[in-house]
């Protein structure tokens, strides 16, 4: 198996896993308790809190643990909404993950508005300055889109909203952990992300919550997390969270150039053996792994219909059972027939320069069937779709 949907999910580094497993059997008290055991599990909450602060270059009171990105996503709109009191008005972009598009449209009472994106998947500045004259409560803009990878001007965004007297949320799943990030720099109210987007463990995640923001809990307990977050403390999944984020911190100065001339040979070898193809997004200001091309003539989802040994994604792994064409390509003008034939590959720190070209070999082959079976029955494809 060629593995090419790291944005979708990483495996646990075995370092992450060494420094997880004492806390499952012989570490294992509960952080809330007050006796030894639960001591050292709240001192090594503390501790796993230092670290990730330092991968933001933020104070580590400000990070609140949660199940993953999703629920930080939903932590972010509903708890700053969560009274009654100011505007319920939300902002937020056509490109965003559908964790923050549903929770957004999910707020009771409140107004959204959905600001258009470019051809790459670029939040529109001017529609967002006109859409800030109604004084909407937050603002949430994604900053490297999981699908097509561009980056979004989140300093600028951050000025703007400010400048209206709102809060900024970014869903910065995918940036955190591939790209140096300084949230004070970025000037952010909110960011949420997840450890298992950089080589930790599924089921945890944080929510950075900047000092004098008020959040109402989506759920309530024993008070922990500041009263922001109740419930037991996952904490084999924080320890693992805090390694994954040491390491990632760590490879910063290497990995995001590496991956990058891994990502282009990718595109080059597409280009010569394939042809036809087109990509969506932005090269120059995007993830450095993150690659979605168009194979025009063939359906996405019947190219890796006949790829068993190869993984990769036609969009957001939350979506991919959901029968219709990437939202994100759409919102980008992309027709349906055209985001239909787009595939998303992402690559990771295991990925070799053997298994771009390997792949690419694979892709050639299949996008070739493909294509011939559509120009000889124009049928046939919808019919490997259908029965995929």
């Amino acid at each position: 198996m060629i593995y090419l949907d790291f944005n979708a999910t990483t495996p646990v580094d075995p370092l992450v896993l060494q420094e997880m497993v004492p806390w499952f059997t012989d570490t294992f008290g509960n952080p809330s308790s007050a006796h030894a055991p639960g001591r050292r599990a709240a001192g090594a909450i503390a501790e796993a809190r230092e670290v990730i602060g330092g991968l933001l270059r933020c104070d580590p009171s400000r990070i609140v643990f949660t199940s993953g990105a999703t629920e930080a996503n939903n932590l972010a709109l509903k708890g700053a909404l969560g009274t009654d009191e100011g505007p319920r008005h939300i902002i937020t972009t056509a490109a965003e993950h559908k964790s923050i598009l549903e929770a957004a449209a999910s707020v009771p009472a409140a107004t959204v508005d959905v600001i258009s994106v470019d051809a790459v998947g670029r939040i529109d500045l001017d529609e967002l300055r006109s859409s800030l004259d109604r004084s909407p409560a937050v603002v949430s803009v994604v900053a490297a889109n999981n699908e097509v990878g561009t980056l979004n001007p989140i300093i600028d965004i951050a000025e703007l909203v400010h400048r209206a007297g709102s809060l900024l949320h970014t869903d910065a799943t995918q940036w955190v952990g591939k790209l140096p990030i300084d949230v004070d720099e970025w000037d952010v109210d909110l960011l949420s992300f997840s450890a298992h987007k950089m080589y930790g463990p599924k089921g945890v995640g944080a929510l950075y919550v900047r000092q004098g923001i008020h959040l109402q809990a989506l759920l309530t307990g024993g008070g922990q997390e500041r009263g922001i977050r109740g419930g037991t403390l996952n904490v084999p999944g924080i320890v693992g969270f805090a390694a994954a984020a040491s390491l990632a911190r760590e490879l910063l100065a290497s990995e995001p150039e590496r991956m990058r001339t891994l990502r282009d040979r990718l595109l080059h070898s597409l280009q010569d053996q394939v042809g036809g193809i087109s990509v969506n997004g932005d090269l120059n200001c995007g993830l450095p792994n993150t690659l979605n091309v168009r194979f025009a003539g063939a359906e996405a989802d019947a190219v890796l219909a006949g790829l068993p040994d190869l993984a990769a994604a036609t969009g957001s792994a939350c979506t991919s059972a959901v029968p219709a064409p990437s939202h994100v390509l759409l919102a980008m003008g992309l027709d349906p027939p055209a985001a239909d034939e787009s595939l998303r590959l992402s690559i990771g720190r295991s990925t070799t320069e053997w298994e771009v070209d390997r792949a690419v070999g694979m892709l050639a082959g299949a996008v070739d069937r493909v294509r011939g079976l559509a120009a000889s029955d124009p049928e046939a494809e919808g019919w490997i779709h259908a029965t995929r």
